[in-house]
């Protein structure tokens, strides 16, 4: 009998990316840490140490497993999280204006008294932002509670020309990988 599918996150963008491939957790108990990156923390040991104490954070009875992941962006070693104000967002989208950057995702999965996890790093490009665009882009407001100030599956999709990676991934879940680490304890998603 497969477990209890458990997914500790309140991110309704994880809900809607794993019905994309059939999957619906038995619960949603998000979990409750600190995010604050530690003092020279990289960033892909940042996003694997969120997701890894999300994990372990969370209370799981026999026969629960839980699925935990956290997404950030990052500009060479400067990890980009959610802006605190229209500034900072402001800030975040013109480094990253012209540019590449890396939008890092690490899962875990904790089952059975073991976490195991991955990362999924995908690079994404950014054309340059005017003064205008960035002022119509901040009022639309879709930059609040998004790493890097913005998500890709919204309006700032037409700044990105090009991703090389998992599309998912930078929306919050690499599909791909989570359906793999949870087939493995036999939780499949329904055949469509």
């Amino acid at each position: 009998m497969p477990p209890r599918f458990i997914l500790g996150s309140s991110s309704p963008r994880r809900l809607e990316l794993l019905a994309q491939i059939g999957l619906s957790p038995d619960e949603v108990r998000p979990a409750d840490i600190d995010e604050t990156p530690a003092i020279g923390e990289s960033p892909r040991d940042y996003v694997a140490r969120m997701a890894r104490e999300k994990a372990e954070a969370l209370s799981l009875a026999e026969g629960e497993a839980a699925l935990t992941a956290d997404t950030t962006v990052a500009v060479g070693r400067r990890i980009l999280g959610k802006p605190a104000d229209r500034d900072e967002a402001a800030a975040f989208m013109r480094l990253m204006s012209g540019r590449r950057h890396r939008v890092l995702t690490a899962i875990a999965l904790r089952y059975g008294g073991h976490t195991r996890l991955r990362q999924v790093q995908t690079l994404v490009r950014m054309r340059p932002i005017d003064e205008a665009m960035l002022k119509r882009y901040l009022d639309f407001g879709d930059w609040q509670g998004k790493a890097g100030a913005y998500a890709i599956q919204g309006a700032a999709a037409g700044f990105i020309p090009w991703i090389q990676g998992s599309f998912s991934a930078v929306v919050g879940l690499p599909l791909s990988e989570t359906a793999a680490m949870l087939a493995a304890i036999d939780i499949h998603g329904d055949a469509r």
